[in-house]
């Protein structure tokens, strides 16, 4: 394997902004922000808009689309297209 071709691979704290949470794991991303995190150590921190803490799809607030309307208002639009 080549010597000095793989980036660094550190702890780094993800903190999602919609929800306020935070996530420790390691990555290859760098920041020059930092943070302490629970266990007291300090940390580098990468700020995300969006993560499962926040998701629509994992936090069950996902809206459920009326699809039988959508068909009648479709059937309404186009029931005389080819007549």
């Amino acid at each position: 394997m080549k010597t000095d071709i793989h980036p660094t691979y550190n702890a780094v704290v993800f903190r999602d902004l919609a929800s306020g949470a935070t996530f420790l794991t390691r990555s290859t991303v760098s920041s020059d922000k930092t943070v302490e995190f629970e266990d007291g150590n300090t940390y580098p921190v990468i700020d995300v808009e969006i993560s499962s803490e926040s998701h629509p799809f994992y936090t069950g607030k996902q809206r459920i689309m009326d699809s039988a309307g959508r068909v009648e208002k479709f059937n309404q639009r186009f029931k005389s297209f080819g007549k």
